[in-house]
């Protein structure tokens, strides 16, 4: 069974004949203690504050039984580890021309949830995470003034807390929409388009960083924790 937020993906799910349904990560509406397994892939690294992070975490080791694992992948501050650099890293001269076309600077926009929390437990657990994750490890710049820096596509990233520009191909900008718009290469001049372009959040963890948030929650254990391809991952098992 497979949910998502988008109603567009779960269509498709369903024109595959698969069982999906639109929930909220934060509240899935399925029984507690009724999976055998639970998949998060590159879904927390979207929450803005680390009282989500850690909700859709609880969330998600509600759903499963006794015994029951979960694997997590989030995206990795480190896109070069061990003198390796990631899938992402290389595919930078097979991108190029779109990389051109990508926005660099910082987008003037507040995070809406960036303030305090109801939750004083769970707040109060993330400032001392925070403080205790920022050793020489981690290269993050804190963010000043809430304003967040737009990444540049294919390239290491400079802060944990970020933008990241998605191209919507294949459409057409209308006057009346507020996105910035880029020339998708390719063809004539008259073949290209403008794309609209998207700005999406992410969290990208440090070393250790997603580890730490799991082992807070006293339901699990963390059986694995490794790195894959630019991605942090762990294997959850409830207790």
């Amino acid at each position: 069974v497979g949910c998502d937020r988008s109603k567009n993906l779960v269509d498709i799910c369903g024109e595959k004949h698969f069982q999906a349904f639109i929930c909220d990560a934060l509240s899935v509406p399925i029984r507690s203690g009724s999976c055998d397994a639970c998949i998060s892939i590159a879904v927390i690294h979207h929450f803005s504050t680390a009282e989500r992070r850690l909700a859709t975490l609880r969330e998600l080791a509600r759903l499963l039984r006794p015994g029951g694992t979960a694997l997590i992948y989030v995206w990795a501050m480190e896109q070069e580890y061990k003198n390796q650099k990631s899938k992402y890293l290389k595919e930078k001269n097979d991108s190029k021309n779109k990389d051109k076309e990508m926005h660099t600077g910082t987008a003037q926009r507040p995070l809406s949830d960036q303030g305090p929390d109801n939750s004083s437990q769970d707040s109060a657990w993330s400032d001392q995470l925070l403080k205790d994750l920022k050793d020489e490890s981690c290269s993050a710049k804190p963010l000043a003034d809430f304003r967040l820096p737009v990444h540049t596509n294919r390239t290491s990233f400079h802060s944990q807390d970020l933008l990241v520009p998605w191209h919507l191909k294949g459409g057409t900008k209308k006057k009346e929409e507020s996105v910035d718009t880029v020339l998708v290469p390719g063809g004539s001049k008259e073949s290209q388009e403008l794309s609209p372009v998207f700005h999406r959040y992410y969290h990208v963890f440090c070393e250790g960083e997603l580890e730490a948030v799991c082992r807070s929650l006293d339901c699990v254990r963390v059986q694995k924790s490794y790195y894959d391809q630019g991605n942090w991952c762990v294997i959850l098992e409830k207790l």
